[in-house]
């Protein structure tokens, strides 16, 4: 068995449906791979299907009581039979070349840890193509997950990500961090030592189940684990990482203090200035790259939306640190509602 697909799943049946569809159309010797399922106690029909399906590949179906996301890819890593793990999320899907492009890069790099970019599929409704062109853009979030070109240093994330058995050998598993973790593990392998590179070709169709209000939540929660990653590796928490809270706070003050200085008037001009110019931007490109003026409407409210919410999570994590807790917390109930 060469690759254990662990995928960690809470509720999501029709996800885990149309992942294992693509799954049974991977041009890949069956053999070769499984696919461990970590449930982490869903009770909306997912064991049974899982259990009376009759899939083309062998699959292993793993229970555990709600422990979270970490401790499920944990149970998965522990009863993978692979000689690389591969994570993924259950609301993605992969081209039927996933794995030969994984196979072929592994042969040529010698990769011990490796990623991959998400993106879309044409039958995603334009909304989730807004948020694809916010979280996978230049101009959304610098190339950082899973672009050659990217302002900061590649970091594995868990929708995409693999690693060599030998990385859990000697590292263990994920930590306990709700949100981030995924980012924690990259950057305790890096110290390892192990080569980690990024596999462009080797990318899934990532079908988030999200709406405006929960987009805001999960990237807000980002920020809030951008202040608990940079505390547990002040090498994942840079200047660039606090624009958002600072464009977010400048803004704030600045249309506050407006009626009252003139200075403070000129410079509200200036910003709507900006926002309007950066509004056209996202437009024209989300237009072009989806050929759905739609999708560029949208995604000009995802872009917004997105910098607001990663710059008050940021927020929210440094005053959390600021009184002494431990561990910044972001939105926990009804986190996806």
């Amino acid at each position: 068995m060469k690759y254990s697909i662990i995928v960690a799943t809470f509720n999501r049946l029709e996800e885990m449906k149309e992942l294992t569809g693509s799954l049974q159309e991977v041009d890949f010797p069956r053999d070769h791979f499984e696919l461990v399922v970590a449930d982490d106690g869903s009770d909306d029909g997912t064991r049974e299907f899982l259990e009376s399906a009759d899939f083309n590949f062998s699959l292993k179906y793993l229970r555990q009581e709600n422990k979270g996301p970490g401790a499920a890819r944990n149970l998965g890593m522990k009863k993978a039979e692979g000689e690389y793990f591969l994570f993924m999320d259950s609301d993605c899907t992969v081209p039927a070349d996933y794995l030969e492009k994984i196979d072929e890069a592994l042969e040529q790099e010698g990769l011990d840890a490796f990623g991959g970019p998400d993106t879309y599929r044409a039958d995603f409704p334009p909304l989730l193509k807004a948020i694809n062109y916010s979280m996978t853009s230049f101009i959304g979030t610098g190339g950082t997950r899973g672009s050659r070109k990217s302002v900061t240093k590649f970091y594995p994330r868990s929708f995409n990500m693999g690693i060599h058995r030998r990385v859990y050998e000697k590292i263990g598993g994920m930590g306990p961090l709700r949100h981030g973790q995924d980012m924690d593990f990259s950057a305790r392998i890096y110290k390892a030592g192990f080569k980690v590179g990024l596999i462009p070709d080797a990318y899934v169709y990532h079908k988030r189940r999200t709406n405006l209000k929960r987009f805001f939540k999960q990237v807000f929660n980002w920020g809030v684990a951008r202040i608990n990653l940079g505390r547990l590796h002040p090498q994942l928490l840079k200047a660039i990482h606090f624009a958002p809270a600072s464009i977010v706070a400048g803004t704030l003050i600045i249309f506050l203090l407006a009626p009252f200085f003139t200075l403070f008037e000129g410079l509200a001009y200036l910003i709507l200035t900006v926002a309007f110019a950066l509004a056209i931007y996202v437009f024209i490109e989300a237009s072009l790259i989806y050929k759905n003026a739609r999708v560029g409407f949208l995604s000009i409210c995802t872009i917004f939306l997105q910098i607001t919410a990663y710059g008050l999570g940021t927020w929210s994590g440094l005053f959390q640190w600021m009184m002494g807790k431990k561990t910044a917390m972001g939105f926990t109930k009804n986190y996806y509602k």
